[in-house]
């Protein structure tokens, strides 16, 4: 297990989801297609505005009393409160998790590390993003990290996150390339927003993406303005030493080729799709 990394979570915590209908009420809300899941198994999805717009995404985890909401911490109250508004009539129970159980990122080479207690998941979005750990306590044999070693991961595998690269309540799936690793399921049946989601993914309007940024030097601070031939096509979202993300519209970068150059400010940077991602820039306009 020496080679495995880890980091607690301080930003998330756990809301649990159980009664008998809890997997049926969750599957006519959510983007993800959870009534697949078998325990010990996790997707990731949203629930969003009847808009289209991320109000709160997470990862689903099944376990053997329900299901496991891990989500921003900041959002949980406010996500509990939403769920308890379309519960209705549903035999469902709505509560935060014990707060001796904590969220770990593990990531590194080989299977998945035994644990005493708790429960491990496969990151669902990635599989180079590795593992989460949700249990009371970190394996002794386990070198443990720092928060910001998670992100330098996340942003060198080009991963998005709510809260850095997007705000809630103002970005689509698409934007934060939730249609790219299965965040939305487009065969799955009704959720809250599939209209306009839909529209999006069947008309190919997605325009505005989180990308890869990076720079010869360290990048400038996030919120900072790219242009594209002088002219403004997105912000700096997060920042990692000279690798980073950025919130972009993507037919307004203009040149050729995989990579694009631009400005930070009046840094020079260079602008990539994620490998994993399936589409590409634009073509330009004649």
């Amino acid at each position: 297990m020496a080679n495995y990394n880890l980091t607690k979570l301080t930003n998330r915590v756990l809301v649990h989801v159980g009664g008998d209908e809890a997997s049926a009420f969750l599957q006519g809300l959510l983007t993800c297609d959870i009534a697949h899941l078998k325990i010990g198994e996790a997707t990731f999805g949203a629930l969003l505005s009847p808009q289209g717009k991320i109000l709160f995404d997470f990862f689903v985890v099944v376990s053997t009393n329900g299901i496991i909401l891990d989500v921003e911490k900041s959002m949980a109250e406010d996500l509990m409160r939403r769920l308890m508004f379309y519960r209705l009539r549903a035999k469902i129970d709505i509560e935060p998790m014990d707060e001796r159980t904590s969220v770990f990122a593990i990531w590194g080479k080989g299977e998945k590390p035994p644990l005493a207690d708790g429960l491990i998941v496969t990151d669902p979005r990635l599989a180079d993003m590795g593992m989460r750990a949700y249990i009371r306590k970190a394996p002794d044999d386990i070198i443990a990290k720092t928060m910001d070693d998670w992100h330098a991961h996340r942003i060198a595998l080009g991963m998005p996150e709510g809260g850095f690269d997007y705000a809630f309540g103002s970005a689509f799936p698409h934007d934060c390339l939730m249609d790219q690793f299965k965040g939305v399921d487009f065969s799955k049946g009704c959720y809250v927003g599939q209209e306009v989601v839909s529209r999006m993914q069947h008309r190919g309007t997605a325009r505005k993406r989180v990308v890869q940024v990076s720079s010869e030097t360290a990048l400038p601070a996030q919120g900072t303005e790219i242009l594209s031939n002088g002219k403004s096509c997105g912000e700096i979202t997060s920042v990692s030493g000279s690798n980073g993300l950025a919130m972009i519209r993507i037919d307004r970068v203009e040149g050729d080729g995989a990579e694009r150059t631009a400005l930070a400010g009046s840094a020079p940077v260079t602008l990539k799709i994620q490998p994993w991602c399936k589409f590409d820039w634009p073509q330009s306009k004649v």
